[in-house]
């Protein structure tokens, strides 16, 4: 397969952070074959020396004409949103998006793509600390400024910092498969997967108790045995809390109820399942946890706005061994 070329923007007063994320987490990936997935360079308006938000000078050799010959256009979290985007950086993207490339805005740099029209009527989401003033510029935008990324045809946005890393490993996801990305992520030491609905951040700070040590360990546990009974008393009792108690502290560190985590994880696994087996729907869902197949539909219209079926002849991989179900669903 063919590297996919990645053109990434760099200007003065680029988060440095976010300048790095494509590279790291694209540059990451590779086929089984330990074959490189993607070809990521840097681009400026004007060639020559960058200084980032750090006070390091980088040099860049490439102007906007490598978004010519690019498959995907990553802009990096703006320096100031409230400074728009050149009519040469709007005319590039224009363009770009004219020839249905993939145009990907981390934190503030949905901003440039807000500025460049590109995400009128279009779904998009960026750093929670500007909502307010991204709303009022982006009236024709949907804007979703709960969620950590959201995807729309061939635009994808996302939210502050470390949301980068879960955007761009959606992108591998999307692109190469769940194998990739999870082995992507393995490298990067980072969890594989967060959905991209999945709220931004907690509103109330995770208390520093000895419990915590407890709920992550369940945590731990639940996402390892999905197909099991996972009912509140079960993760209680591993716990070692009240029903009261642990219900609580779940949501106080997770930011959603015990039931909402635990489907957007099914979910998960359902996606893996999907992409990499040949198993009934019916298997899927009992290894997944759903228990039924009409139980996953709904989860999967829920998470994903898509059918099971519908995300398998999307994303099926080739299939290495076949596998059985675990659970005792029937085959269709």
């Amino acid at each position: 397969m063919q590297s996919i070329r990645v053109a990434v923007l760099a200007f003065n007063g680029v988060s440095l952070f976010h300048l790095s994320v494509p590279g790291v987490v694209l540059g990451t990936a590779q086929s089984a074959q330990d074959e490189p997935q993607y070809e990521v360079s840097y681009c400026a308006e004007t060639p020559g020396m960058v200084s980032c938000d750090q006070g390091i000078g980088l040099e860049v050799t490439q102007g906007l004409e490598l978004m010519k010959t690019a498959e995907v256009i990553v802009i990096p979290a703006w320096g100031d949103q409230s400074v728009a985007a050149s009519a040469t950086l709007v005319q590039a993207l224009q363009q770009a998006n004219a020839e249905g490339k993939l145009i990907v805005g981390l934190c503030l740099g949905a901003f440039v793509l807000g500025d460049a029209g590109l995400l009128d009527g279009k779904e998009a989401t960026t750093h929670w600390a500007v909502r307010d003033e991204f709303a009022r510029r982006f009236s024709a935008v949907r804007f979703r400024p709960e969620v950590l990324y959201v995807s729309d045809g061939n635009i994808v946005t996302s939210a502050g910092t470390v949301a980068a890393i879960d955007c761009c490993l959606h992108l591998v996801r999307q692109r190469l498969g769940a194998d990739v990305a999870n082995r992507t992520a393995k490298m990067l030491v980072t969890p594989p997967h967060r959905q991209g609905g999945q709220a931004q951040y907690v509103e109330h700070p995770v208390p520093q108790l000895s419990s915590e040590t407890h709920l992550s360990d369940v945590l731990i546990w639940a996402r390892m045995n999905l197909a099991s009974d996972l009912s509140l008393d079960v993760l209680a009792d591993r716990a070692k809390m009240s029903r009261r108690t642990f219900t609580r502290k779940f949501k106080e560190a997770t930011g959603s109820t015990v039931s909402q985590w635990l489907n957007a994880e099914r979910v998960v696994r359902a996606q893996e399942l999907l992409e990499t087996t040949d198993l009934p729907i019916e298997c899927v869902a009992s290894e997944a946890g759903f228990g039924t197949p009409l139980s996953l539909r709904q989860q999967f219209g829920l998470h994903l706005g898509t059918s099971p079926s519908e995300y398998r002849r999307m994303f099926f991989r080739e299939i290495k061994t076949p596998r059985k179900a675990s659970g005792s669903a029937g085959t269709a």
